[in-house]
C-alpha cells in the first residue's frame, strides 16, 4: 500500500512540476521576449493587409487573465483592424498599404466597412496597391479600392453576379420515412420550406430574388465609384462573363496591371523612392494593430462608450466569441448600464438569430439599460430574426445597406421517424397516466393536440417578437406583421420600411452613441469579457486543440463547415427564431 501512494505522490509530482514548468517558461517568454524585427516599425513603410486570420468583429477577453493569456495574444477583431488603419492614415511611418493574395472569412458587411475604412485612407495621399494570383468575386470587391490593382498573367477573376441554390428533401423523406415536422409562423420562413416543398415557393424566391439584388446592387456602386465604370457597364461584364481572363478583366478597367508578384514590389518601391536592389520596410496588419492596442490604453478618456459584441448564433449558457449566450451578454449591459464613466452602449450585431427564450432575456436586459443611459445598435452582416429581435428596442438602429436583417418571424422542426419503424418492422408502444403526459417521440407520428399546443406557443412567440419591435420601431402590429412573416430585408431595404434608423458602420454608431449621451471627449470599452472554466483553457493548449484541425486536414474545410452545421442543428433546443437560411458571397 505504502509502495503504491508512493508511485501515486511522484506521478501527482511530477506532472504539478512539468505543468509549473511549461507556465513559467511561457511567463518568461512574455516578460523578455519583448518586440522582434518583424513588429519593428520603421519609417517609409508599407501597411501589409492580411486578413486570413480575422473573422470577427471582436476577438474576444476573458475575466481571468490566465485564460486571455493563454487563448491567443495574436487574436485581433475586424474592429481592431479598422482602428489601426484610421490611425496608420495619419502615422508618418506609414507610407501606404499592400493587399497581397487576400483571402479572408468576412462577410460582406465586414468588406463594407473595411473598405470605407481603406476609403478614408486614401484621403490622406497614401497610396493602397493591390495584387492576386486569382480575384474571388468577394475579394474584387475589397481590393478593387486600391488605386491600382494587379493581376498574375495566369490568374483569373470572379465577376459574375450572384446566385442561390436550395435543396428540398419532401420526396427523400417519402422514400426513406424519416420526416421532418414542421411547425411555423411566417409565410417567408424559408428555412422549413425544404421539409414541406418540392420547389421554391413564390414568396421565397421573392425575398431571394430581392435580398441578392439589394446585395449586388450595393457592391456594383461602391466598383462603379472606386473603377471609374458606370453600374450598366458592370452588369454587362457580369452578366457576359467579360472579365474572365486577365487580359479581359484589363481591357474592361477592372484591374490596371497584368504582371507577376515581383513587378508589384518593385512599383512598390518605386513609390517608396526605395532602390530596386533593396527590400523595402513593411509590416503585417496584425503586428501593427497589436502596436496600437497596446499604446491606446495610454490615452483613454474618462468619458467611455461600451461596445459590447453579440456575434454568432444565440444560444443557451455563457457563449463565447462565436455564440451569443445570455450570460455574458446580460452581465455585460448590467456592468455597463452602472459603470458611472460608460456614457452610451453601442450593441454590435452580427448573428442570423436562434433561441427565442434567450433573444428575450438579452431584450429585456436592453430594455433595462435603455431606461438609464442611450442604447445603439450597429448591424454586421447579420441581425436577423433573434439577431433582429435584440435589436429592436434600441434608440438608434444602423445597418449597412449589404446587412441581411428583419426575418421577424418563429418556427419549430422536430424530427419523425415513424414511418422508417414501420418500414423496418419495429412497433413502439406507450403507456401514460394523462393524455399528453408523454414528451414528444420522434418513433410515433405526431399527435394532433400536440402539435396545436407547440403552435400556440410559436403564435405567443411570434406576437410577442412583433409586439416588440412595434413598441421599439413606434410601429403599429399591423404595419410590423405586414413586412415580419420571416421575411428577410437588405439592410438599405429596412431603411425604407423603417426597421432601420441610419445606414452605417460600427464607427457611425460610435460616433451616434456619443452624440445621444452628449459626450464629445471619449474612447471605448469592449465587452463582454467571458467566464471560462480551466477545462475550456486546456482545451485551447498545443496538446488540446487538435480536434478540429485534424479533422478539418482530414475531411476538408467545406465538409467540416457542413459537420458544423449538423451539430448546430442538433444543438438548437426550444423554440427558433432563426434566419430562414444560411448565406455565403465568396
Amino acid at each position: 500500500m505504502k509502495f503504491l501512494s508512493n508511485v501515486i505522490a511522484t506521478v501527482v509530482g511530477l506532472f504539478v512540476f512539468l505543468m509549473l514548468s511549461f507556465f513559467g517558461i511561457i511567463f518568461i517568454a512574455a516578460i523578455f521576449g519583448g518586440d522582434n524585427d518583424s513588429e519593428t516599425l520603421k519609417s517609409n513603410s508599407v501597411l501589409e493587409l492580411n486578413l486570413s486570420d480575422v473573422k470577427y468583429d471582436y476577438a474576444g477577453q476573458y475575466k481571468d487573465p490566465w485564460i486571455s493569456f493563454i487563448s491567443d495574444e495574436k487574436n485581433i477583431g475586424l474592429s481592431d483592424v479598422i482602428n489601426a488603419i484610421d490611425i496608420a492614415s495619419m502615422d508618418d511611418n506609414i507610407k501606404g498599404i499592400s493587399i497581397l493574395n487576400n483571402n479572408s472569412e468576412l462577410g460582406m458587411a465586414q468588406t463594407k466597412d473595411l473598405r470605407n475604412a481603406l476609403e478614408n485612407f486614401k484621403k490622406s495621399g497614401k497610396f493602397i496597391m493591390a495584387y492576386a494570383n486569382s480575384y474571388s468575386q468577394k475579394e474584387y470587391y475589397l481590393n478593387s479600392v486600391a488605386t491600382k490593382m494587379y493581376l498574375n498573367p495566369m490568374g483569373e477573376l470572379d465577376f459574375k453576379g450572384l446566385s442561390s441554390e436550395i435543396m428540398f428533401y419532401k420526396d427523400l423523406q417519402e422514400k426513406t420515412g424519416i420526416k421532418m415536422e414542421v411547425i411555423r409562423h411566417g409565410k417567408y420562413k424559408s428555412a422549413v420550406e425544404p421539409f414541406l416543398e418540392n420547389q421554391m415557393s413564390d414568396a421565397n424566391r421573392e425575398q431571394t430574388t430581392s435580398l441578392l439584388q439589394s446585395i449586388w446592387n450595393s457592391v456594383i456602386e461602391d466598383i462603379s465609384i472606386s473603377r471609374k465604370i458606370s453600374v450598366t457597364q458592370l452588369n454587362q461584364i457580369a452578366n457576359g462573363l467579360l472579365a474572365r481572363t486577365p487580359e479581359m478583366a484589363q481591357k474592361e478597367k477592372l484591374i490596371d496591371y497584368i504582371a507577376y508578384e515581383d513587378v508589384y514590389h518593385d512599383n512598390i518601391k518605386k513609390a517608396l523612392k526605395v532602390n530596386l536592389n533593396k527590400d523595402y520596410n513593411k509590416i503585417s496588419i496584425s503586428d501593427y494593430t497589436n502596436k496600437m492596442i497596446s499604446t491606446a490604453s495610454l490615452t483613454e478618456s474618462e468619458d467611455k462608450i461600451a461596445v459590447i459584441y453579440a456575434q454568432g448564433e444565440i444560444m443557451s449558457g455563457e457563449g463565447n466569441v462565436n455564440t451569443i449566450g445570455e450570460g455574458s451578454m446580460r452581465r455585460s449591459l448590467q456592468e455597463a448600464r452602472k459603470d458611472k464613466n460608460i456614457k452610451a452602449i453601442v450593441l454590435r450585431i452580427d448573428s442570423p438569430g436562434g433561441n427565442a427564450l434567450t433573444s428575450d432575456l438579452i431584450w429585456r436586459e436592453i430594455e433595462l439599460t435603455k431606461k438609464v443611459k442611450p442604447v445603439v445598435v450597429s448591424m454586421g452582416n447579420y441581425a436577423a430574426s433573434g439577431g433582429y429581435y435584440i435589436a429592436c428596442n434600441a434608440n438608434t438602429i444602423l445597418a449597412q445597406d449589404n446587412t441581411i436583417t428583419g426575418s421577424i418571424g418563429v418556427f419549430g422542426i422536430l424530427p419523425n421517424f415513424s414511418q422508417l419503424t414501420k418500414k423496418i418492422g419495429i412497433n413502439i408502444e406507450q403507456v401514460k397516466t394523462h393524455q399528453n403526459a408523454s414528451d414528444y417521440s420522434p418513433f410515433v407520428p405526431m399527435e394532433e393536440n400536440f402539435k396545436n399546443v407547440t403552435l400556440e406557443g410559436i403564435e405567443h412567440v411570434y406576437k410577442t417578437f412583433v409586439s416588440h419591435v412595434a413598441q421599439g420601431r413606434k410601429m403599429s402590429f399591423a404595419s410590423v406583421d405586414s413586412i415580419a412573416q420571416g421575411r428577410v430585408w437588405s439592410g438599405s431595404e429596412a431603411l425604407k420600411i423603417g426597421l432601420v434608423d441610419k445606414i452605417g458602420g460600427l464607427n457611425a454608431a460610435i460616433v451616434e452613441a456619443a452624440r445621444l449621451s452628449k459626450t464629445q471627449d471619449y474612447s471605448t470599452k469592449n465587452y463582454p469579457e467571458y467566464e471560462e472554466n480551466l477545462d475550456d483553457m486546456l482545451s485551447k493548449l498545443p496538446f488540446g486543440s487538435s480536434k478540429a484541425d485534424i479533422i478539418k486536414e482530414e475531411i476538408g474545410k467545406e465538409n467540416y463547415q457542413l459537420l458544423q452545421q449538423i451539430k448546430k442543428l442538433q444543438s438548437r433546443k426550444g423554440i427558433q427564431a432563426m434566419l430562414p437560411f444560411e448565406i455565403s458571397i465568396y
